[in-house]
């Protein structure tokens, strides 16, 4: 394309007389000083959008607003004038806006958003202290009127951008417009829409005799969007209620009502729902960064089983390959050096399927499930740590495991025993030699397979054991205190339960559901 700007700018000039011309409700002195602006906020993103090449198109909005739609009531001169001034005044609140909060920044945390605020609120007001004191000068608005109409041109454009422009951003921008489509069709938006206007219609009544007296009822609306669908769905009942206003206001000629006062109950629901959605946005990312470091720990602690898993393979490996040059150094290539090729493949593909697994539950968190005895996953676990068992002089009992089988994700689970030893071995370690023992037990349980480490260290107080289990609590100095979450997380992913009791000595137990059969 020759003029790529030419089609954004026609759009926004056509949508900005649309917005004028819909608005144009309760003029003063028959001039665009009008409670509710929307078309402020409609340029104001076209701005941050493309920078100072919005001014041209602006300008010429502004000139066509003032002809098409409100007949040159300050004359040719005059509208010139007035649309240079308040293209020089919006630019320069768009470019306020844009060096303060940057790109898609705005509606993202509650900083961001009180910041917007301020900005968007200090530059409407002094915006309309200039713009009408030269509407004053030019003798289109009386000087005895000059604080009223300030007051109203200026909140009317406040209110416009507030309730207007969070969600005339979002549809600019790619993945934010690809969640309000998602949102649209889902039978719940369509639901609060629908009890936004018939709340506004029943609290209203007719507009004529309208009273707000139950104006709150108009909340519920608001709070169910903007719990359940953050600022996105905050941004739309806030929008589809302004429109219903004026619409309402249109369709029966009333003029002569304080629409102002409209406005401003709306511009109150509008804070409330943006702020309410950002708090239950920020929460969401809270949980998705949570959910991700989890994750994270998770592949980190699985590395020590993935290191013992691999082994074997590795080993075998190794063993085949030298049998395979041992073969081929005496001319060997009958069945025997097949067999032995045949069993590499083996161990390479047991090997890949570890490394599947892990990456598997990296990405997704997906488990593979298999039924595994309780004195396998009971002698396995043991065997890796009995190194570091007798380095530390630790005397380890182990109790025989009951004839119970779990289907369960193997590596997971011996992720949650391998945490649990270490701490353990963490605790006794702190003991005077002679007094580190630790001991795992594996129960049947009423049809449950329990398992039980205990040790003796210094057992938990009341207080410690009810943070145990919360996020980056952690009494080791280079803990990330994400150990147990995660093995919580695990047992109860497959069903189970884990806690820790008070004692004067530790002991940690978890309960996964067991199997009819044994091994």
């Amino acid at each position: 394309m020759r003029f790529p700007f030419l089609l954004p700018a026609t759009g926004f000039f056509a949508a900005y007389l649309l917005f004028d011309w819909i608005t144009y409700v309760e003029p003063l002195l028959g001039l665009n000083i009008t409670p509710w602006n929307p078309d402020t906020a409609l340029g104001l993103v076209f701005w941050l959008v493309y920078g100072r090449r919005a001014a041209l198109p602006w300008y010429a909005a502004l000139v066509a607003g003032d002809v098409l739609v409100r007949g040159l009531p300050g004359g040719l001169a005059g509208t010139l004038l007035t649309a240079a001034w308040l293209t020089c005044g919006y630019g320069l609140l768009g470019e306020c806006l844009r060096r303060a909060l940057g790109g898609g920044t705005i509606f993202s945390s509650r900083t961001s958003f009180y910041r917007w605020l301020m900005i968007v609120a200090a530059g409407t007001m002094l915006n309309a202290v200039g713009h009408i004191s030269l509407l004053a000068w030019l003798g289109l608005v009386p000087w005895a009127d000059w604080l009223r109409a300030v007051w109203r041109f200026g909140f009317g454009d406040m209110v416009g951008v507030v309730v207007s422009m969070p969600l005339l951003w979002k549809l600019v921008n790619p993945q934010d417009r690809a969640r309000l489509r998602e949102a649209a069709w889902k039978p719940e938006t369509v639901g609060y829409l629908a009890l936004a206007i018939f709340v506004l219609w029943a609290v209203f009544g007719y507009i004529m005799t309208a009273e707000f007296k139950h104006f709150y009822f108009l909340f519920l609306p608001l709070i169910w969007a903007a719990s359940r669908q953050g600022v996105h769905g905050a941004a739309l009942v806030v929008f589809v209620l302004q429109l219903a206003i004026v619409a309402l206001v249109r369709a029966n000629h009333a003029d002569n009502i304080t629409v102002s006062e409209l406005q401003m109950l709306d511009a109150v629901l509008a804070l409330v729902g943006f702020f309410i959605g950002i708090v239950v946005d920020e929460r969401r990312q809270v949980a998705e960064e949570l959910k991700q470091t989890l994750r994270l720990a998770a592949a980190g602690e699985m590395a020590a089983a993935l290191a013992h898993e691999l082994n074997q393979p590795m080993t075998a490996l190794a063993v085949y390959g030298k049998a395979c040059e041992h073969l081929l150094a005496r001319g060997e290539a009958g069945d025997l050096l097949k067999n032995a090729i045949g069993q590499m493949i083996n161990e390479s593909a047991r090997a890949a399927e570890v490394v599947r697994r892990l990456r598997d539950f990296f990405r997704t968190g997906a488990m593979q499930l298999e039924s595994v005895g309780a004195a396998t996953l009971q002698a396995g676990i043991v065997q890796q740590f009995r190194p570091q068992f007798a380095e530390h002089g630790v005397q380890v009992s182990v109790a025989e495991a009951p004839a119970l089988a779990v289907q369960v994700d193997r590596l997971q689970v011996e992720l949650v025993l391998r945490n649990l030893l270490a701490n353990a071995l963490d605790a006794v370690r702190m003991r005077p030699a002679g007094q580190r023992s630790i001991s795992l037990m594996a129960e049947n349980i009423g049809g449950k397979l329990r398992f039980t480490v205990e040790d003796s260290g210094d057992g938990l107080t009341q207080q410690a054991a009810g943070r145990l289990f919360e996020p980056f609590v952690s009494t080791k100095a280079s803990g990330m205190g994400l150990g147990l979450v995660l093995s919580r997380s695990i047992v109860e992913a497959h069903g189970g339960t884990l806690w820790a009791e008070v004692a004067d000595h530790g002991i940690f137990r978890f309960i996964l559901p067991a199997l009819d059969s044994g091994e």
